[in-house]
């Protein structure tokens, strides 16, 4: 069987989709099936290949949209000739991610076109933020012509969380159910806790007994990045240190004024991000982003790295009470700061909420499950 994955952005770029597209196509390769990945033109990199997992990528000519966030496909001659050999080869099923991206109103229409069986999953709750109130009100108009389309071709409908699948239903969209974000555990803790380990206190020239508390992921306004710094700051946690690991168009103006005690670490790669975590206290999320299922969440419950965050898609479905969490109502630098402090001197709860955590994630979000339930999808099982 040949599965076919649509993907806007995919690896070498990092983000949640691209991991989660990664992930599943890997398995499915390793499953005995076949998989491609069609996804948008990067420089430097080649129209077409087969990685080390014989996972076949194709990358589409794009318009680089919102700086690369909003890739929209460019017809042209390259367009035609990587469009008839991806269609010339007979692909089983399609999976396309997320509803609002041209190359996902292309997928869906062709596969309507050619009769391939395909469904839609979302990672998102919410509106994609434009930056201003009339960009906003135009981004969620596209979404619900976007949304109207999709319907039309009559794909199936999936979310990454029960969260996702409650916003499908604002474009009168009824989700067929969830197919989880996940992780697979035992490899997360492999590179964790390497033999090569990245020792971050060492790194940082702090000492070994300094409390850790991490932000990972893309460094933009929406993912409360600002508010965090700020709360950590006035929250005067003597012993403790925040890690802000990733990259992003907010990270300059956090340079400029960064106050004591906050360690900018830039772009991180992925084995040390995840010994980052594996060595922290803490992993804080204040976002109020439309976050469908983040991956930073199963992360961190792998690595025994506690969670507070804002209530976000998904979040309640790892953290069902506070003994696993802690979910806050909206992204106030007082109320942070007061959770900040409350969850670094609480080392009991800690302790309890990373074990708690760890035991939902390996009973309900791990790859192995998630792709037995895509080939089933698929008829492959």
């Amino acid at each position: 069987m040949t599965i076919c994955f649509f993907s806007a952005q995919y690896l070498p770029t990092v983000g949640g989709v691209e991991r989660y597209t990664f992930n599943l196509a890997r398995r499915v390769v390793n499953a005995g099936h076949n998989a491609i990945v069609v996804t948008s033109a990067l420089p430097g990199l080649p129209d077409t290949e087969t990685d080390e997992h014989g996972i076949r990528i194709i990358r589409l000519p794009v318009w680089p949209l919102m700086n690369g966030r909003f890739p929209v496909l460019k017809p042209g001659k390259a367009f035609r000739a990587l469009a008839a050999q991806l269609w010339a080869t007979p692909i089983d099923f399609c999976l396309i991610n997320t509803r609002f991206y041209i190359s996902s109103l292309y997928a869906a229409r062709q596969c309507k076109k050619r009769g391939i069986p395909a469904i839609v999953v979302d990672h998102s709750t919410g509106h994609l933020p434009m930056g201003s109130p009339l960009l906003n009100a135009a981004g969620a108009f596209y979404e619900h012509l976007a949304a109207a389309w999709l319907k039309a071709c009559g794909p199936r409908f999936f979310g990454v969380s029960r969260a996702v699948c409650h916003w499908l239903e604002h474009f009168g969209i009824h989700p067929a159910g969830q197919l989880y974000n996940a992780v697979e555990p035992s490899e997360v803790r492999a590179l964790a806790h390497a033999p090569d380990a990245v020792d971050w206190r060492a790194r940082l020239g702090l000492p070994a007994e300094e409390k850790l508390v991490v932000f990972l992921g893309r460094v933009i306004p929406e993912k409360g990045v600002a508010e965090l710094v700020d709360a950590f700051s006035s929250a005067g946690l003597s012993g403790c240190s925040l890690v802000v690991a990733g990259d992003g168009p907010l990270l300059p103006r956090l340079r400029e004024n960064c106050p004591p005690g906050v360690h900018l670490a830039g772009a991180v790669p992925y084995a040390q991000a995840m010994q980052l975590l594996a060595q922290a206290q803490l992993y804080c999320l204040p976002t109020y982003y439309a976050e469908g299922f983040p991956t930073t969440f199963l992360e961190a419950a792998a690595c025994g790295c506690p969670i507070l965050t804002t209530r976000t898609g998904g979040s309640d479905e790892l953290l069902p009470d506070e003994s696993y969490g802690i979910q806050l109502d909206g992204v106030d630098s007082t109320s942070l700061a007061a959770a900040l402090k409350s969850c670094l001197t609480d080392d009991a709860w800690r302790c309890e909420a990373a074990r708690k955590t760890a035991a939902r994630l390996e009973e309900h979000f791990t790859w192995d499950a998630v792709t037995r339930e895509l080939l089933r999808l698929a008829g492959a099982q």
